[in-house]
């Protein structure tokens, strides 16, 4: 590894504590940053021409605090300021800070950090900016091109939302139990929804980075900070078994890979692994919760050797669960797949066609009904449904994978028409 290498893995590692100690100490994220910026730049003066210190964290924390008390001082000369105890309670030194870091509130203050970034009142895509530029250091740049939008618009995004975090007046106190669980669920929700930007982006060289990985490595970062959460372990191995299919999510030209279809070889088996651990780990804490039931469903599809081997009853059966646990639409519209694979296609578009009103501006509806409309022979409707899939799709690899299965349709269509005698089933309009 050069050196240049290990300053940035290091730099990288210790800014979510970082981070999250400075804005305790200055209350201000633009000030935190800035302040955490300062200590990155002199650590890449000093650590090449004095090695690393015993806790990259501590120094970056300690000479983060002592940048920003200057900028403070620069920005209010004429005003006293603050108390000691307002802009810090740790002492002026490096073993001290290191010491403490291990304490009790070091888990608050990455809590608290994620926290700040995920508060309610912002839009989810406002949460995810503020998440990957304050905790994970992604550029503007980076992040604006991750989303598709221009750097001058992602950067008004990021400084909106920082703009309606400080204008909330978000408390900065140690949360107590009951507080710490509602956070510790908003965090793990704002997590899989950084990790699904990556997953469906659709095209491969955007699903490795920067999404997935900083989902995984802030999983892995909660899962130190709180060992026996279940639904934390839940969400650590679902979306490591999610990430563990990316070499066979996509053909040499970029085009999607269904599941069923994937060469499984490709699969990484390290992440598989480490996730199926996770899972049993959680099992044993009898607390599930919705990403421990995805998890398991993840699971089984990753035990399975072949497509063909898959436990579609199993899947069905979790799905119920999870029907039952969180309703959703989209959760009906999943299990549809596991009812397809077991029942047939009509018995699973007799639970997907009552989810059109609300799932009529969904992608994978459309796509879904068209799927099972073609099993059945109704292929004028499933050629509608295409159309309005391709309509709705988000990226060109999910637009190129239902177009596939339009031209397969028009070609039935165009067979159907020069022989009659083809059709195996009547078109929906002429059924009794």
């Amino acid at each position: 590894m050069t050196e240049l290498a290990w300053i940035d893995l290091a730099l990288t590692s210790a800014r979510p504590q970082a981070m999250g100690a400075l804005l305790r100490y200055f209350r201000n994220l633009d000030l935190a940053e800035e302040a955490f910026q300062e200590a990155c730049l002199r650590a890449l003066k000093n650590w090449p021409e004095k090695g690393p210190p015993r806790d990259p964290a501590a120094w970056l924390i300690f000479v983060g605090r002592n940048s920003g008390i200057d900028q403070v001082r620069k920005r209010a000369k004429h005003q006293p300021l603050p108390p000691e105890e307002v802009l810090s309670d740790l002492e002026d030194t490096e073993s001290d800070l290191a010491d403490r870091l291990d304490g009790a509130h070091y888990r608050d203050d990455i809590l608290r950090l994620l926290f700040v970034c995920c508060h309610p009142d912002l839009p989810a895509t406002q949460q995810i900016a503020l998440a990957l530029r304050i905790v994970s250091g992604l550029s503007v740049k980076q992040i604006a091109r991750a989303f598709l939008v221009s750097e001058a618009a992602m950067e008004q995004r990021i400084t909106r939302a920082k703009a309606k975090v400080a204008a909330a007046g978000i408390p900065f106190e140690t949360p107590d139990a009951v507080a710490r669980a509602e956070r510790l669920g908003i965090v793990a929700a704002m997590i899989y929804l950084v990790f699904n930007e990556g997953y469906s982006a659709g095209v491969p060289e955007r699903a490795d980075a920067p999404f997935c990985v900083e989902a995984i490595r802030l999983c892995r970062l909660l899962l130190t900070l709180f060992p026996s959460e279940p639904e934390i372990m839940g969400l650590t191995a679902l979306i490591l078994i999610q990430h563990s299919r990316l070499a066979a999510r996509f053909d040499k030209q970029g085009q999607i890979v269904l599941l069923e279809d994937q060469d499984r070889a490709l699969w990484d088996r390290g992440l598989i692994d480490e996730a199926l651990v996770l899972i049993d780990k959680a099992i044993r804490h009898r607390r599930p919760g919705a990403f421990q039931i995805q998890a398991a469903i993840a699971a089984l599809h990753a035990r399975a050797k072949t497509a063909a081997e898959t436990d579609w009853l199993q899947i069905d059966l979790l799905y119920q669960t999870l029907e039952r646990l969180q309703p959703s639409p989209v959760v009906r519209l999943n299990r549809a797949v596991a009812v397809s694979k077991r029942e047939g296609p009509e018995a699973a578009l007799a639970l997907v066609e009552p989810l059109a009103e609300k799932l009529n501006g969904y992608f994978y509806f459309h796509g879904l009904r068209g799927g099972l409309l073609k099993q059945l022979g109704r292929y004028r409707e499933a050629h509608e449904a295409f159309d309005r899939a391709i309509a709705l799709a988000t990226t060109p690899a999910e637009a190129a994978h239902i177009r596939q299965h339009l031209d397969s349709v028009q070609r039935e269509m165009a067979n159907a028409e020069n022989n009659p005698a083809s059709l195996s089933v009547l078109p929906s309009a002429d059924r009794p």
